[in-house]
């Protein structure tokens, strides 16, 4: 399978992946033949990239960090908590919802039980084949990423379920939110921003009392926007005032947001988020934490389209676990852009003289990485 972005998606051309709804529904299933409508219609919904049926990468896999069921399961659980949040019966009057601390540890459980079996999985884009509400889909991210990190810097299992538990509530308090601002197309107003902003607050003051959440997740929905230098919010706190658990969601929750839709903007791709983020090494971010995350972001998807500096054209198949930035890739075109007979296979970590200059077909060049 091919991934390709949606603005280059043609009639005709069959879908490698289903597509579904955030409640788990197959909206559209694998080898559904793509016409003008469809495209348009994904494209509103905010689908950016397609992966497609391809003859010369009809062998190319894309590994789920997490299987479709649990996606689903942890979706489910994370919208009917969210929406429990949402009761304006039980807002602002103490009333707590005893089965949000119960089904989140569930699904952490679940999470982290697939995680487990593959103890090299990197952090890879999971939103490109889902069209969804925004919230939850973020929350699952934040929550499978941060969990990665958390598994690489060897917490125990405890300590995991909490962090899990910190990363998939951290927004919990944007439920609080007036919709009109939260879902607002354009720049919001400064009085709009000081609204938004005030969902950390809000999201630790749901959290803090409910039963089976641990107090320490519910200031991971506090912290999240703190930075090392004092310029984030709420409290502008510093340094080691910040729980650690806070700063990995800190760093995980941006790069999320920068790769993926959003109503006011379009994503960027994941080399361009992780240059974005160590821009802030030392002064909003951990110097540490970004080399870890780094290491650990597969930074070209499988079945991304690469042009190399000696003018072919490639497809990512596989991820260098040891080597992020130097994927395995399939060679399809000689140095003039005429396709091969035989296309082969290149571990850009075992040729270091072949550099990636563009990606997805000279959707944008890239910048020489700096990380």
């Amino acid at each position: 399978m091919r991934m390709v972005p949606i603005a280059a998606s043609q009639p005709g051309m069959r879908l490698a992946k289903k597509i579904y709804s955030d409640d788990g529904i197959v909206l559209l299933a694998e080898g559904v033949e793509l016409n003008a409508k469809l495209i348009r219609r994904l494209g509103e919904c905010g689908i950016n990239y397609l992966y497609i049926q391809d003859d010369i990468t009809s062998d190319v896999v894309v590994r789920e960090l997490i299987s479709e069921e649990t996606q689903r399961s942890v979706l489910r659980a994370v919208k009917t908590a969210f929406k429990g949040f949402m009761d304006p019966q039980g807002r602002g009057r103490g009333v707590t919802y005893p089965y949000v601390g119960k089904n989140m540890r569930q699904a952490m459980h679940l999470i982290l039980d697939d995680l487990s079996r593959n103890q090299d999985a990197m952090i890879m884009l999971m939103n490109m084949q889902t069209v969804d509400n925004y919230l939850y889909r973020h929350s699952l991210n934040v929550c499978v990423y941060t969990a990665l990190l958390g598994m690489a810097y060897g917490y125990d299992d405890e300590q995991m379920v909490t962090l899990g538990m910190g990363a998939l509530l951290h927004d919990v308090g944007k439920t609080q939110i007036s919709l009109k601002v939260l879902l607002k197309p354009d720049k919001l107003s400064d009085f709009e921003y000081e609204e938004m902003k005030r969902h950390t607050e809000r999201g630790y003051y749901l959290l803090k009392d409910e039963p089976n959440i641990p107090l320490l997740a519910a200031h991971c929905a506090f912290q999240h926007h703190e930075r090392l230098d004092g310029s984030g919010y709420p409290r502008g706190i510093k340094g080691n005032e910040i729980h650690e658990f806070a700063k990995w969601i800190g760093i995980v929750d941006s790069y999320d947001a920068m790769t993926s839709h959003r109503i006011y903007r379009t994503p960027i791709l994941p080399h361009q988020a992780v240059e974005a983020l160590y821009s802030g090494s030392g002064t909003l971010y951990e110097t540490s934490m970004l080399r870890l995350f780094r290491d650990k972001v597969a930074i070209y998807p499988i079945g991304m389209s690469l042009k190399l500096n000696t003018g072919q054209t490639a497809v990512v198949t596989d991820i260098n676990s040891t080597c992020a930035h130097r994927p395995v890739i399939r060679v399809l075109t000689d140095e003039y852009g005429r396709n091969l007979n035989a296309p082969y296979d290149m571990d850009l970590s075992k040729h270091l003289n072949v550099l990636v200059s563009q990606v997805a077909f000279g959707q944008e060049e890239l910048s020489p990485l700096t990380v």
